[in-house]
């Protein structure tokens, strides 16, 4: 197992150890949680292609120990112009390329925050230069991108532009090749150079969009131009004796925030952690916020989303009743698919970003934008072509976001940040972390560490079934299969059940973090 990591000077989690360093080494500069985080999500979209990138949306909490917290919700919208796409929206190349890509924008409007209220002293170009440099000298492949590559093979010939990036020998490189990404290294040094609106209106927004309309985008200079990350007040929920903070939608923040929020309605810690009964109660918990996230969550300027009224108590308790802990509820729901990142930083005063970037499937469109070294999200397939449906594709609008990042206060102040990997994963992944790390007082470690599941289809089980890794143990397995769960056993530490992190601030001023043990990740103390 990987070491906890502590320190009473600040400390970041990211899923590539590189990516931690250069947010380790911009505290260690005197930096604060914010260009920490900046440079690690700038060095995870060289390390982590697969998973993230600047051709992707990203998500912010931030908190400081004065109790001042906003949330950064970094959604591109849908191309002014839209073809007709018939019944279905395609998964991948350029007609997935419809959304425009807001990460770079959510690093902007996190620096300004930095600069005039948590007095910020590093330069923007400085938090972009670790990133610059594995761009351009290359890094080692890891693990979990040779396996997505390896996965994706018999597809990728058919991308626009991929294989000029990501196979410059002609082949899939294997784990520890050198890759080397030239033409992203450029485009990197240019926001570095002159802001983050050279990724939207200057000179490299212009060879992107000419990359992607070469591609068959319908995205164009305009639709670059008008994206803009917004700066909102997070969503909480009250959960013993603190709050749980999430965005708002169209993510579905909510959905986590309701899981929680119906398991506060359950003395939790005096059911045994691991039992049957545990995993029971977390699986109908996810079932009723899926229905009413299923139901209800779209982009709020073009959709009624009854935010306060999922979220009241009144509603919570109503769900809370509906779970029958001898019964599992069946399930018939389609499961939403994706990856991403997540990323953390507190400093040395307690300052906290929680945060998380995407390129929604692994390696998102597959489109390379020109001569950018850029790799475009597909998240505009989340869209429905139903016109009736809630999450209906029109121009100008956010698409649904599985992204969540998260922030536990107490008495005001924050005393967790957490997020994970995994789409419709993520609210069932943050429910037993959270429990383990609140309820059962687990350290991040241990909370990370322990037996996980998944309710839904996975790329090699399309069955929406109950998994659940193989050390949750025989007798609870067949327990749960007894109260009616279609249970299909995943091997124990499963990548499946999502990659996490976590860091846990206490009331001495010290902190301890951990990423998940499943993946290639590491929390780094200064």
């Amino acid at each position: 197992m990987k070491p906890l990591a502590t320190s009473r000077a600040g400390m970041v989690t990211s899923p590539h150890a590189l990516a931690s360093e250069a947010g380790l080494e911009i505290l260690r500069a005197g930096g604060n949680a914010i260009e920490a985080a900046i440079a690690i999500g700038a060095t995870l979209s060289v390390t982590y292609p697969h998973f993230t990138g600047l051709g992707g949306d990203a998500f912010w909490i931030l908190g400081d120990q004065s109790g001042n917290v906003r949330a950064l919700s970094g959604i591109g919208q849908a191309a002014a112009t839209l073809p007709d796409y018939g019944n279905a929206i395609p998964t991948r190349g350029a007609a997935s390329a419809i959304t425009s890509a807001a990460t770079v924008d959510t690093w902007d409007r996190a620096f300004a925050i930095s600069r005039d209220q948590w007095g910020g002293r590093q330069a923007w170009s400085q938090l972009f230069q670790r990133a610059i440099a594995l761009a351009q000298e290359g890094f080692e492949v890891t693990p979990s991108q040779r396996f997505w590559q390896t996965f994706r093979q018999g597809e990728v010939s058919d991308w626009h532009g991929f294989a000029a990036v990501f196979m410059p020998d002609g082949r899939l490189p294997r784990q520890g090749d050198r890759l080397r990404q030239p033409a992203l290294a450029r485009s990197l040094d240019r926001i570095a150079n002159f802001g983050s609106r050279e990724f939207y209106e200057g000179e490299l927004a212009e060879r992107i969009v000419a990359g992607l309309r070469a591609a068959g985008s319908p995205l164009r200079l305009q639709d670059l131009a008008r994206t803009a990350a917004r700066d909102e007040a997070p969503l909480r929920v009250p959960y013993r004796g603190g709050e749980l903070l999430s965005l708002a939608p169209p993510t579905q923040g909510v959905t986590t925030l309701q899981i929680m929020g119906i398991l506060e309605r359950f003395d939790v810690a005096s059911i045994p952690e691991g039992s049957a009964d545990y995993y029971h109660l977390l699986v109908e918990a996810v079932k009723q916020a899926f229905i009413e996230r299923n139901r209800h969550v779209a982009d709020p300027e073009f959709a009624t989303v009854p935010v306060d009224a999922m979220l009241s108590p009144a509603r919570l308790s109503a769900l809370a009743a509906h779970i029958d802990m001898r019964h599992a509820m069946p399930w018939p729901h389609v499961y939403q698919h994706g990856d991403t990142v997540f990323l953390s930083a507190v400093d040395s005063e307690g300052r906290c970003a929680s945060v998380l970037q995407t390129v929604y499937f692994d390696w998102g469109s597959g489109v390379v934008a020109g001569d950018t070294g850029i790799l475009w999200h597909n998240r505009g397939a989340a869209f429905s072509t139903d016109p009736t449906h809630h999450n209906a594709i029109q121009p100008g609008k956010r698409p649904f976001h599985t992204l969540n990042p998260g922030m536990y206060l107490r008495d005001g102040k924050p005393r967790l940040t957490y997020g994970t990997q995994g789409a419709d994963g993520q609210p069932q992944t943050l429910a037993a972390v959270l429990t383990r790390l609140i309820d059962y007082g687990m350290d991040p470690m241990q909370a990370l560490s322990r037996p996980r599941f998944l309710l839904g289809r996975t790329f090699s089980d399309t069955r929406d079934s109950l998994k659940i890794e193989a050390d949750a143990g025989d007798d609870v397995i067949a327990t749960l299969s007894t109260r009616g769960h279609e249970v299909s056993v995943i091997d124990a530490q499963s990548p499946l059940a999502g990659h996490p992190g976590a860091i846990a601030l206490y009331d001495d001023g010290s902190c301890a973090g951990a990423h998940d043990p499943r993946s290639d990740g590491i929390a780094m103390g200064v």
